[in-house]
């Protein structure tokens, strides 16, 4: 079953994930090897999109340190014509 939520998946709820059994049903090691495969990406993924929203943050802060370096510079009149 799919569940909707405005929240994002976490490793450890992939990894805690339990099924219900039925007969002749899947068989649970490899659902849980399969799971544990999804979590580990899905950690992976957490960590570079840490590192991604880092970087821009840094990216921001180093554009808005220019601008105000810059703020005062005006361009030459002679090359706008």
């Amino acid at each position: 079953m799919i569940y909707v939520t405005g929240e994002r998946l976490r490793p450890y709820q992939v990894r805690a994930a339990v099924f219900d059994t039925r007969w002749r049903g899947v068989d649970p090691v490899q659902v849980h090897a399969y799971l544990d495969r999804v979590a580990d990406e899905l950690d992976r993924l957490h960590r570079e999109l840490a590192t991604a929203v880092t970087d821009a943050e840094r990216i921001r802060q180093a554009l808005r340190q220019w601008q105000s370096r810059h703020n005062t510079c005006r361009p030459n009149s002679r090359h706008l014509q």
